[in-house]
């Protein structure tokens, strides 16, 4: 098992220099959330993070879940750890004290993410479904709706799961069949859904589905889908769980990772149908779906960041301690070569900037929800639909770099179990998929979000870096430069090519602008480090050295893969 320490001096730091998260409190409504709020709450959920979830980590990859005269079993432990978790107040951060939540940022919940997922990223991904579905049903629901349901789920006494994949219809939301008939004053689902996380188990009174489904006059695709609540347990009149409702789990998936995650197949409508209410306007459901997937594609992204923190924990641990070889007639640890410390390096970099990424995104969640001026409310959802695939895409392939290179520094160790860390690489291999691949994410920057507001995304957050070259340390002017004119240059032409160039492009694209972005983000960190602003960033301005001397070149391959376009995508053996 690898032991879990939290990192608070590090997201005290990104959260204070980088994030500014001490601002929020000008917004409305968040006026109570200052930054001792953020420190003393971070410090309990630290202590719940590593006392309680950690320890768990392997034992849920160990036992897994199981499915048990058509009961799902979680591992030991895992039950009582979320009753600890739901006594604590802990899935209602984020929400309304009229629906029972603390009305406290997004931001800080994204660092409650951070701890959780480097804990036990498997049992963080039932918070985050739940969360993603409270939001959902917030936004879209009517008031009996977010009495019935939001209020429960907030309160942690049920959990949610997302229901979109069915075996013919994976990311063609389009192909989906489960069907939704009009009966007696329900609606009535018969169908079956594939790859449902935490669609039953054990922990809670009641599992609250949201469900895609077409009625019989729904026109063709996805604008003929609607979504359906569908509880496991029907409310009776004063909320509490009765009846049981009409589905059914088929099976649990036997996946690389997540082993302690039950990932099911359910089955809706065997006898009279599953009984649904309707989420929003009948053949408007991915509209209201897209709010919990949006929402679920950052939290991915900080999956991604929690497991890097994890996994370099562990080898940073091993490289101290493992002797092998010897320097000067000593015998030495591992730490001493310079090709571990060169892996070391990269892991601490990126980390660094995956979290400054991640937080300061948080930031423009926030300001799109509650500033004032509407101007400033449509500039933050612009900047949030544009991070949003990059914060899910880059952050999750820096995961699998992170926590692959975590085996390779333990050498033969990490690729036997008794060390753990194989488990944080088997565990990371989903977040490239989860939520819409990153393939998928990075057509999405190129495809969509470069077009949004005629174009000016991207020039508004590079116009913003451009005003950083000013203030950054000298020595690290010249290399970021030379990266945001890639970046500029890539912009340009992926504005203007055809759709066949900008799918050739779009992944290196993306990755182009992470490196980029995430470069100037530790830079941020550095400036405000070399200045005596803030605790906790006293090597920020070596990160900033490395990341600048052997990250940003990278940038360079990444562009001239960009602007290759699509030509040489048509080889031998790769014909339709």
């Amino acid at each position: 098992m690898t032991v879990f320490t939290p990192p608070l001096a590090d997201m005290r730091f990104v959260l204070a220099q980088i994030a500014r998260a001490q601002e929020l409190a000008q917004l409305p409504g968040l006026e109570h959330a200052t930054f001792d709020l953020f420190e003393a709450v971070l410090e309990e959920a630290g202590k719940l993070a590593a006392e309680v979830l950690a320890p768990l980590n392997a034992i849920g990859d160990r036992e897994g879940t199981r499915l048990e005269n058509g009961v799902v079993r979680t591992p030991l432990g895992f039950k009582e750890a979320f009753e600890k978790f739901r006594d604590g107040g802990w899935m209602g951060v984020v929400f309304p004290q009229a629906y029972g939540g603390q009305d406290l940022p997004w931001t800080l919940n994204t660092a409650l993410a951070d701890l959780w997922n480097a804990a036990n990223m498997t049992f963080e991904l039932c918070p985050l479904l739940t969360q993603g579905a409270v939001e959902a049903i917030l936004h879209h629901g009517s008031e009996e709706q977010k009495r019935t349901y939001a209020v429960p789920l907030i309160a942690g006494r049920w959990t949610a799961a997302m229901c979109l994949t069915e075996p013919q219809a994976g990311t063609d939301l389009g192909a989906i069949r489960t069907r939704a008939e009009r009966r007696d004053g329900h609606y009535r689902l018969f169908g079956q859904k594939i790859f449902i996380t935490f669609g039953d188990h054990d922990m809670a009174e009641n599992v609250v589905h949201l469900v895609l489904a077409r009625l019989p006059d729904a026109p063709a695709g996805t604008r003929g889908l609607s979504l359906f609540i569908v509880p496991k347990y029907l409310p009776r009149a004063d909320g509490q769980p009765a009846v049981r409702n009409d589905w059914r789990v088929l099976k649990l998936e036997h996946k690389i990772g997540i082993h302690a995650s039950p990932t099911c197949v359910i089955s809706y409508g065997e006898s009279e149908g599953a009984i649904g209410y309707l989420l929003g306007e009948e053949h408007r459901g991915l509209a209201c779906m897209f709010t919990m997937m949006n929402n679920a594609r950052l939290a991915v992204g900080h999956e991604g960041l929690g497991l890097s923190e994890r996994a370099y924990q562990a080898a940073l641990t091993y490289a101290r301690n493992r002797i092998q070889g010897r320097k000067d007639g000593a015998a030495v640890p591992i730490l001493a070569w310079p090709d571990v410390r060169r892996m070391l390096m990269r892991m601490r970099a990126h980390i660094a900037a995956m979290r400054a990424l991640c937080y300061w995104t948080a930031t423009f969640v926030d300001r799109a929800a509650r500033e004032p001026d509407p101007t400033r409310r449509a500039r933050a959802a612009g900047r949030v639909a544009l991070l949003t695939p990059i914060v899910k895409a880059w952050c999750t392939e820096l995961a699998q770099e992170i926590t692959s290179a975590t085996i390779q520094i333990h050498g033969g160790m990490g690729y036997v179990e008794e060390t753990g860390v194989a488990q944080h690489w088997r565990d990371a291999r989903i977040l490239p998929i989860y939520e819409g691949t990153n393939g998928i994410q990075a057509m999405d920057l190129v495809g969509r979000k470069l077009a949004l507001e005629d174009g000016r995304l991207p020039w508004e957050l590079i116009a913003e870096l451009e005003t950083d070259l000013e203030t950054a340390p000298a020595a690290l002017r010249l290399p970021l430069r030379e990266a945001l004119e890639r970046l500029k240059t890539t912009t340009r032409y992926l504005q203007q090519a055809d759709e066949e160039s900008r799918g050739a492009a779009a992944s290196a694209y993306l990755r182009l602008f992470g490196h980029t972005l995430g470069g100037f983000l530790v830079a941020r960190g550095a400036s405000a480090a070399s200045t005596g602003h803030g605790d906790g960033g006293a090597d920020w301005p070596q990160l900033a050295r490395f990341y600048a001397a052997h990250l940003l070149p990278e940038t360079y391959g990444l562009a001239q893969s960009v602007l290759a376009g699509a030509a040489e995508l048509s080889a031998v053996g790769l014909a339709h």
